[in-house]
This record gives structure tokens, sequence and C-alpha cells, in this order.
């Protein structure tokens, strides 16, 4: 391997911002159901408009008869012909104040896929949607075309909404009507309305006897309060406010094992203490967000001051009850490498700092009804209390009991995008989140199909954070007692028995690929008839939290593999203190990959290269990272980073549209390429890391109801092509939004068909010969379609979006010094 000995270079100056001009050309048709005859179908719609609209009435005149708080309009639901989809652009009127509130994919009673949309009509509003039937029916456009004709065509049926219309979790997780569970009411606010509204619901709930929690998450268009209530007090809830947008059961956090030895470990313990201290340089610090932490514990004690601990309520203190949260702390700070120190003589100096605030007592906490985004907003705000100054790594390892979001954004989730991004605060962040584990023995026994089919847990999904899941190289059970009864269950590279993947998760939805990145979770022992155990052998070495019972303790699962990650991006931001978190996010995911025992597992030859790479990256992210290449370059190994600003939208008469994209003409090393052969293999790999604003909240994250704030993406010149064509080629995959890459492209490892353009991370590689690769240096970035575009009454249709760009160059032959010529003239630039 070759010697990775030099730091990474930072370009000094910016790319060339082009302003993207569409080229000619419409947009894509909707398909529409045949066989429509348009009076019989406009008066159909209308007879059932005006029956839900008539139910709507008696009801509030029931209501109001008996004093009982009643919303002044009524919830309709509209669904799509089955195998169509709904026009659900034109469904909502801001200005009449009709709310689109969630979207559906659904099936019928046949099993045919249909679309179910849910609005809300104030009073004295419905006459704009019948006066668009009723235009359908009897007028033309100036192309003989009935008017409104894509909307109402696309209409099936219309009804009166249930609770069933704002129910998005699975219709076993809706509480019974004899007995209350925690659920996510979910509001319809802006910023000018959510006092308001808050407010509004609180005061019905009072009336309605409903309890409802302290504290609120805030997102665009929408606010989450929580409410312990039965089914058929939501149904009054649904009744008397008119700002539901949609209803969630409220999460439960994961349980968490630890096995700790009972053996006499202070001797080793003894000889460690005295070696270790924290850089007095360092500015970096890495926050754990779990159980709290027993910081008197003889290996915490010299790093780790009461100042540093905190929690989110004060009468709960900061010590670690459980344990799982001390485990974490001692993976935070000693990596894999504790018992290497231990075994050693020599100081230990820690390059970050660590920190700990307590957001469980213990996991499982079924009876605290507060929401977890909420509270994680609250241990991030005392994190950052406990010096305001530094670069925080943010790790949380407490998960939701399940998978069921399957990638869909969620209340817990979502407050964690809006605080890496930056929405309160404008101050982005780094946050590492563990994927969710397989823990049940017997889902163990089906390993690795169980790790296919169990669903990444809140809040992993989250667009903007590092999700981590497990793979393994432990592999040995050194104890002979049980190797004589028990195997190790994977082999080493593989996938952890522990770890979950977004493989279930619906390829149409775009959601991201999750996890991001896979570190040792550990393994697990079977015996002769497949039941799994938890070892020790076969876990990680981390401390104790109750050192006068054992100093020393197992670690496992995606939550050890959460505090490797943390502790490697600690690392890298003490190596450079001035990069963005962006980029320290990036650099793991640029140096990742998968080891051949995984490919092997999780690829088949049976199977397409695409359905093959979708495997790989939603099993296990971009793979393994490599510390030592995440951290350096080397002669043969040139790694680039460019941190910048783009605008990618701007107003426009008609409407909003893409509006920069950034070219860079790279430093490359044509020199050192011209001296190998022309047919060596010359390995390009590209990273971008970017955070999204989020916008949860169910209305299909398509069209313009798009979670994301807004995409970015890139592309680099091919050898043959002149720098014009490769702009008009940008142009076009820029104008295609989410689809390929305006034509013909290098060959990308992953491209376009493979999912690389999901999420907030996008990497991919191309290796070809060196006497095209010193032709490729001219690199695109392009904007992706999103809600700063498509929904300009938020007023972030201009916003700047900032964006880590890493691009490496790397050569088998390690005579070659591709980073020596490179330096010196990014050098020469920084002096004039």
């Amino acid at each position: 391997m070759a010697d990775l000995d030099f730091p990474h270079l930072f370009l000094p100056t910016g790319p060339d911002a082009i302003e993207y001009r569409n080229p000619a050309g419409g947009g894509g048709e909707f398909d529409l159901p045949g066989g429509r005859q348009r009076q019989t179908h406009a008066d159909r719609l209308r007879a059932a408009f005006d029956g839900a609209w008539s139910e709507a009435a008696t009801e509030r005149g029931e209501r109001q008869g008996v004093a009982l708080p009643t919303k002044d309009g009524a919830y309709l639901e509209l669904e799509s012909a089955p195998g169509f989809d709904l026009r659900t652009t034109s469904l909502e009127d801001r200005g009449a104040g009709i709310e689109l509130l969630n979207v559906r994919d659904s099936h019928n009673e046949n099993g045919d896929p249909i679309t179910r949309a849910t609005i809300y009509i104030p009073s004295g509003k419905h006459v704009r949607l019948i006066n668009k039937i009723q235009r359908y029916r009897d007028e033309n456009t100036a192309s003989d075309k009935p008017k409104n004709q894509k909307l109402v065509e696309s209409i099936e049926a219309i009804r009166r909404a249930v609770l069933q219309s704002f129910w998005y979790d699975p219709i076993d997780f809706l509480p019974t009507s004899e007995a209350r569970a925690w659920c996510e009411v979910w509001l319809i606010a802006t910023d000018a309305t959510r006092e308001e509204v808050e407010a509004a619901l609180r005061d019905t709930a009072a009336i309605l006897d409903v309890p409802i929690q302290d504290g609120a998450i805030h997102f665009v268009e929408r606010t989450v309060v929580l409410a312990h209530a039965t089914s058929d007090e939501l149904e009054e809830l649904l009744a008397a406010s008119p700002h539901i947008a949609e209803f969630r059961r409220g999460k439960e956090t994961a349980a968490f094992w630890t096995d700790l030895p009972n053996a006499d470990q202070a001797a080793w313990v003894d000889t460690l203490v005295p070696r270790l201290s924290v850089s007095p340089e360092t500015q970096v610090s890495v926050c754990v967000i779990d159980t709290g932490v027993n910081n008197g514990h003889p290996l915490l004690a010299p790093i780790m001051a009461d100042g540093q601990c905190d929690s989110v309520d004060a009468a709960w203190g900061t010590a670690d009850d459980h344990g799982h949260g001390t485990g974490m702390v001692g993976t935070v700070a000693f990596g894999q490498d504790l018992a290497f120190h231990l075994h050693a003589d020599t100081p230990v100096t820690l390059s970050h700092r660590v920190e700990s605030v307590k957001l469980i007592r213990q996991p499982g906490e079924q009876a605290d009804p507060r929401l977890h985004g909420e509270r994680t907003l609250q241990a991030m705000a005392r994190g950052t209390l406990i010096d305001p100054d530094a670069r925080r790594v943010f790790c949380l390892a407490v998960t939701s009991e399940d998978g069921r979001d399957r990638g869909r954004p969620s209340s817990w989730s979502g407050a964690i995008d809006n605080a890496i991004f930056g929405t309160n605060d404008d101050q982005p962040k780094l946050c590492v989140v563990a994927g969710g584990n397989v823990r049940d023995p017997s889902e163990w026994q089906a390993y690795p199909d169980a790790n296919f089919t169990i669903s990444i847990h809140d809040p992993g999904q989250a667009w903007n954070a590092l999700t981590v899941g497990a793979s393994t190289f432990l592999d040995f059970i050194e104890d002979p007692e049980l190797s004589a009864n028990y195997t190790p269950l994977a082999s080493a590279g593989q996938i952890s028995p522990y770890s979950t993947s977004s493989r279930t998760w619906a390829a149409e939805q775009r959601w991201p690929n999750k996890p991001d990145i896979v570190l040792e979770g550990g393994n697990v022992a079977v015996d002769a008839s497949g039941f799994g155990s938890q070892f020790d052998d076969l876990s990680l070495l981390t401390i104790g939290h109750r050192p006068q019972d054992a100093l020393l303790g197992a670690n496992f699962a995606t939550s050890g593999a959460a505090g490797l990650a943390a502790q490697m991006c600690g690392r890298l931001w003490d190596a450079y203190p001035s990069a963005w978190p962006e980029t320290i996010r990036g650099l793991l995911v640029h140096s990742a990959a998968w080891p051949e025992a995984m490919i092997a597992q999780l690829t088949s030859p049976d199977a397409s290269a695409t359905a093959n790479m979708v495997n790989l990256l939603r099993m296990a992210g971009y793979g393994v990272p490599d510390f030592a290449r995440a951290l350096q370059s080397a002669a043969s190994s040139l790694t680039l980073i460019a941190e910048q600003e783009i605008q990618p939208f701007e107003k426009a008469v008609s409407s909003n549209r893409a509006k920069d994209m950034h070219l860079y003409r790279l430093p490359w090393p044509v020199g050192a390429l011209d001296d190998l052969p022309a047919d060596a293999p010359v390995r390009i790999d590209v990273t971008l890391s970017y955070f999204v604003e989020p916008a949860p909240g169910e209305k299909g994250w398509r069209d313009k109801y798009k979670y994301r704030s807004h995409g970015l993406d890139f592309n680099i010149k091919k050898p043959t092509e002149s720098d014009h064509d490769f702009v008009t080629r940008l142009n076009s995959a820029a104008r295609a939004d989410d689809g390929d890459y305006g034509g013909s492209s290098v060959s990308w490892a992953i491209g376009s068909q493979k999912g690389r353009s999901h999420g907030s991370i996008h990497r991919d590689w191309v290796t070809m010969p060196a006497i095209e690769a010193r032709e490729c240096n001219l690199l695109g970035i392009f904007p992706r379609s999103g809600w700063w575009k498509e929904r300009p009454h938020l007023g972030r249709v201009e916003a700047n979006a900032r964006y880590s760009l890493i691009v490496s160059v790397t050569t088998q032959n390690q005579e070659i010094d591709l980073y020596t010529p490179i330096a010196q003239l990014i050098a020469s630039q920084i002096e004039t």
C-alpha cells in the first residue's frame, strides 16, 4: 500500500459559476386514465363532493348544538384511478385556504396501486373545487381540451376523510378506542402562524380532555406535538381542529444490552491512567447523546471533567445507571485501540475532547412521552453550551425499537436533519447516528436474509446524518470452552449479524441509501442448533459503567460502530480544524470500500449489475472507511477538496428555475500521468457532500412537495468531449432533475440507474487508461429540484447551498508522484 504521508489539498480558488439555461423542450407528461365520459365523470364527482360536504356540515351542526369545539370547514379524501397518480399539484389553493395535507400511496381492495390525498377546505371555499369540476364539464381551453382535465380526470373518488386518512404508520399501531397511546399530531403551520396554531390545538385538546405533552418540533409548514389519545379522541381532534395534517404513533427507544465481565482488571487500568491526556491544542469535541456517563471511572477522570457532562433534565443528573452511555463514551474516546493502550507503556494523548449529554435514563423508557426529536434537539443545544466555540461531532446511538418508517422521514429524523442543516441557528453540524440493530436471536438464525429485510431504525433515515451500520472482522472465539460449542456466525469482512439496512425501502421514493458506511460492530456466536449469543470475544472492548464491579466491558452492534465513526470524525476534524462538517462526513464516505468477503456475500453472479450495486449500497453503504486514506494523501493517490456555496435556483417570470452550475478546472497531474504507460489504469473518485433543509410531512415527496430543499449532482468531462459539449450535457442533466446524467457519460461504477443521486451525499468512481484520465479534469456540479424551487411562497427560492467536493486521483504505480506538482501549484496560487 502507498505511504499516506501528505495532507489533503484544499483548492484555494473557486469554480466558474455558469448560469443554467434550460434547453428547449417541455416537461414530462402526466398520464390519465382513458375512457372518461366527460359529463358522466363530472356529474359523478360533483355528487360525491356534495355528499361529503353535506356530511361534514351535518356534523358541524350537531357539535355546535352541544357546544363542542368545531372546525369551520371539512377534511376530504380524494382517490386516483387504479394505476394512476392524482394531480396533487392542482389540489392546493393557498389563497382560498385550501390545504393539501398528505398524499399516500396505497392499494384498493383488488390490490391495484392507487394514490389518496387528504385536503382541508374552509367553509365557503368549497365552491372553488366545484367550479373546477363544472368548468371541466362545460368549458374548453384554447387547444379545445376540457379545462382542468388533468386534475379532474385524475380523480376517481371523493369522500369525507376519516381517521385512517391521517394515519401514517401501519394500522396495527393505531390506538384502540379503549386505551390511550402517545401519538404525534402534525399540524399545518408556517412561521407566521405556528404559535397561534399550536395554542389553538392545545386549547381544543384541553376542552376535550386530551393530554398534550409540553414541547413541539417545528419544520417548514409543519409543527409536531405529542398527544395521549385513544382512536376516538383522535377523531374528536379531527372534528374540532382545522390544522391537522397527519397522525403518527409516538416512538419508543430501543433496548440495549451490555455484557460486562466481572474480573479484576484494575492492574491493567492503573498502568494506563497516568499516561492519559487530551491534547491542549484541540478544538474538537465529540458529544455522546445517550444514557449519561460515569466520568469518575479511572479511565475517564483524566480526560472528562464534570463540566463536560450534562442532561436534558437536570433532575436526572448526569450519571449513567444503565451502562450504555459510559460504554459509548469509552468507544468514542479510545476507538478500537483500548486493548493496545492497556498493554503499551507509551503516552496516550486524545486528539479530541469527549462530552456526554444524558438523553434517556434507561433504554426503553415507555413512560416518557416527550418527542424524541425535540429532546434530541435539547441535548444538542446543551452539548453546544458545554463549549460553544468547539467543533463538535454529535454521536447518537439511541434509536427506535423498530424500522417501520422504511425510509420515510419522521419527526425525529427530520429534527436531526433540521439541526444538522442549521435551520434555526445557521450553524451546520456533524452528527453520527447508529442504524439500529437486528437483536432477536431468532432473527440471527436467518442471517443474512434478516439483515436484508429488517429496516434501519428511526432516526437512522436522516438524510444529513452519517448513518452507521455494522460490519465485522471478529471471527475468532478465544475461550476454548466456548469455541468448542460455538462458532462465529459471520466470516471476517462480512456484514455484522446486528446490522440493519434500507434494502426494503421503496425505490420509487428515492430515499437515501442507508447506512452510509459500516464499521466494526461485533459478531454473534451460534451453537449447533443455530441459536445465537453475544460474547465478549466477538465484541469491542470498552469501559464498564460500574468500575467497582468491572472496569472494562463490551460494546457491539451499530452502537459500537457509530462510536468508532464518531471517534474517526473527531480525529479528522482535529487534523483539518478549518474544514466544514460536510467535508469531515464526506472524507469518511470517500475513503470507504467493500471488503471482498462483503461483495461476495451481498452480490450474486445471477443478478444484474444494477441489482448487485443496489444490494451493496442499501446493505453496507459505501463500505468500511479506511481512516488512513480519509486522513491523508499519498504520492500516488492525490486528494483535492473544495468547499463552496452555490445558488441552485432563481425566480423567473413564469416559474422558478435552476440558476447556477459550478465548473471546476481541477489542477491535474498531467505530466505524471503522461509518465505512465498509456493503458495504465487510473482511478478517479468523486464525493459530493451537502446538507438539505428538510420539509417533513406526507405530501408524497414528489412534484413540488419534495422533502429536500434542493439536490446537487456532479459529472466529469469525457476524454473526447469539448468543454462546450460538456456544459451542454450538464444543462440536460440538470433539466432531467433526478434522471440520467444528460446522455452518454463516463462509465461510472454506480451512475444514475443505481441510486447515486439519492440522499445528500453522492460518491462514484471510474477507472480509465492514463491517456484518457489526463483529459478529465473538468468537473461540473449542477442543481436538482427541491422545495426551495417548487414552493416559492416559503421565500427560499434564491437561497444559497453549501457543499464539499472531494476528488481523488490514484494510480497503482507507487513510483509515480501525482501529489508534489499539484501541491506546489496550489502553494504558488496561495502565495499570489
